[in-house]
């Protein structure tokens, strides 16, 4: 591999941008991760987006919020907009557990420091750049954006926050994953520039200029919006303030147009103004995601990182991911909110790519550690007749059974495996992405189908297993489950048996690693003790657990939050202190010296000496 230059990153400081010949930029982008040149990184997917438009594009991670605000000055005023984006995920989901306590460790930083960003980190930086650039249009985006953009609950403060448009003071909103509404923002604001004596853009004349584009919101003024047949109100923060169950009734109005191939534009009245946020565009091409996966990355963190490691950046630095969105529309989840219910696929030309790209990096060994996506096995797949998913708002088109418009055929992932492994310099490629299990044991009557799903799960296992196969029931009570939008617990023992007569058959010593979620909406102490009880007697120490973290625009967040099931209008029961969360983690631990004693006292209070006996205890 030939020695990298500087100028093969997107500048970060104004001395790399004359390295490049360049005075001004067009677009500034500021991250709250660290510069990782690389597709699975956002700041750097939209700088080369931008970058493939012509356009000259800086990026600033994690700029200090916490001086005189040089970082937000340094790189002088673009031309067209800045963009801003707290990260990978969510700045208090990266921040703090569930429990409030900061993380061990911030995987989107170097070294993991925990000091690299703020607290709601696109509020923080939309604001120091307001202060200093008031004319200047701000973009934000990400999935800290992305999900907050209505009134939503915040689960660190306890409270409904209106949407982050307001508070960010930011000109436009992108959400989702941003690459087709910035190309158009870009495009059209690049247009308006040619014509522009000034040399740049307002705020105010991109707001003009962008108003209609998909995927996107804005702050408007009550008496500039005209509604139409094709606009959806919702009730205004001012009511969802007053009312749980209107609350709950906007985000299950959001979830259903989400989930729509012809949505409608969303308005949403708050104080003076409106949150207009329009329809999304359509689940982009092959060729479309192609061209973003194929973009001149150098797949390397910025130079300046040099001897600091960044977690996220070694989870994945060996890995391809081979298509987006899910459509499994599990209730605690925002993949699909975020990256949409429909798959968008890479071409197997462009994956074949990327892996030989990999082989050539200089501490490759020839072992893939994932090739993936959101759920591993959804490669390809999609509605048979198109015409029925346009009148679809189903939430997930496996749950609470598999559609049967659905085409679930594993033979395109069969093939893309065989291929991959063909590769010279490729001894091994592991799926460590999750696998629906669901989707491999249903059978659809097709008989070339049902085969491929059999040929499929083998292969899985057989080869593609790097010693421990993960899957994630999430719990154990098909109560809890379906409010989680989950399959039954009898389908995990199922695949459990395939998985141990595959290893079997081929002496194999893997290990099947579930994972579980505590205190999710409508779980109970009870029913965390029967987990506790099922998963011992199937000799699993749990080890991949978690107490559930009210995430902003998640179903389980709104039934958390509301105390009702949006769909059913139900009551749910929701584990709220963190004793009553702590009383229900516990119980994944029950081989646990130190815990039984408190596991015993407490079963007995729930008379429930028939777990005891089951759990040994």
């Amino acid at each position: 591999m030939t020695e990298r230059k500087i100028t093969d990153w997107l500048p970060t400081t104004r001395k790399e941008a004359q390295l490049r010949g360049w005075d001004d930029m067009d677009v500034v982008i500021f991250s709250g991760d660290a510069y990782v040149d690389h597709p699975s990184f956002g700041a750097a997917v939209i700088g080369r987006l931008l970058e493939a438009e012509g356009l000259r594009v800086a990026i600033v991670p994690q700029p200090n919020w916490q001086d005189d605000l040089r970082d937000f000055k340094k790189m002088g005023r673009p031309r067209l907009f800045f963009g801003i984006s707290a990260g990978c995920m969510d700045s208090m989901v990266n921040k703090y557990t569930a429990a409030k306590r900061f993380r061990s460790e911030d995987a989107y930083s170097p070294d993991g420091k925990h000091s690299m960003r703020p607290e709601y980190a696109t509020i923080v930086y939309s604001n120091a750049i307001r202060s200093i650039f008031p004319d200047v249009p701000i973009l934000i985006g990400g999935i800290e954006a992305s999900m907050r953009r209505f009134t939503h609950y915040d689960y660190w403060s306890d409270s409904l926050k209106k949407s982050i448009l307001i508070d960010s003071k930011a000109d436009i909103l992108v959400y989702g994953m941003g690459e087709q509404p910035i190309k158009e923002i870009a495009v059209r604001l690049k247009g308006e520039l040619e014509d522009c004596q000034a040399g740049y853009i307002t705020a105010s004349r991109a707001k003009e200029l962008t108003h209609d584009i998909k995927q996107t919101g804005q702050l408007h003024c009550h008496n500039k919006i005209s509604v139409g047949e094709n606009d959806r109100i919702l009730y205004s923060h001012e009511e969802c303030l007053k009312s749980k169950e209107k609350q709950a009734a906007n985000f299950l109005a959001i979830e259903k147009e989400s989930n729509r191939v012809n949505a409608k534009r969303l308005i949403q009245p708050c104080g003076n103004g409106c949150i207009v946020i329009n329809p999304p565009y359509p689940t982009m091409t092959t060729e479309e995601l192609d061209h973003s996966f194929d973009l001149p990355y150098t797949r390397l963190p910025h130079p300046k990182y040099k001897g600091k490691r960044i977690p996220a950046y070694e989870m994945i630095k060996f890995s391809v991911n081979i298509h987006r969105g899910c459509f499994g529309g599990c209730a605690f989840c925002t993949i699909s909110a975020h990256q949409g219910k429909f798959i968008a696929n890479r071409s197997k030309e462009s994956i074949i790519r990327e892996v030989k790209d990999i082989t050539r990096l200089p501490d490759f060994k020839g072992y893939l550690s994932d090739l993936g996506g959101p759920s591993a096995n959804m490669y390809m797949m999609k509605g048979r007749n198109s015409e029925l998913c346009s009148k679809c708002s189903r939430s997930s088109c496996i749950q609470p059974k598999v559609c049967p418009n659905l085409n679930i055929d594993h033979s395109a992932l069969l093939d893309l495996y065989h291929e991959v492994d063909s590769i010279p310099g490729i001894k091994k490629s592991f799926i460590g992405s999750g696998v629906r299990y669901d989707m491999l044991l249903h059978r659809s009557g097709e008989k070339r189908v049902d085969e491929a799903a059999d040929m499929y799960t083998e292969e899985l296992i057989r080869n593609h297993v790097s010693g421990r196969l993960k899957v994630a029931p999430e719990h154990t009570c098909d109560n809890v489950l379906k409010l989680m939008r989950k399959p039954s617990f009898k389908q995990f023992h199922e695949f459990k048996r395939i998985f141990d007569r595959i290893n079997n058959r081929y002496n194999l010593k893997q290990q099947l690693i579930p994972y579980f979620i505590s205190s999710h909406p409508g779980s109970t102490i009870e029913n965390m003790a029967e987990l506790a009880a099922e998963t011992k007697q199937l000799n699993f120490h749990l080890e991949q657990v978690q107490d559930f973290t009210p995430t902003p625009m998640t179903m389980a967040t709104e039934m958390y939050y509301t105390g009702i099931n949006p769909e059913t209008k139900e009551k749910v029961y929701c584990a709220r202190s963190m004793r009553d969360k702590e009383a229900q983690r516990m119980f994944f631990f029950w081989y646990k010296p130190e815990e039984r004693n408190r596991l015993r006292e407490t079963l007995k209070r729930m008379k429930r000496n028939d777990l005891i006996k089951k759990m040994n205890i």
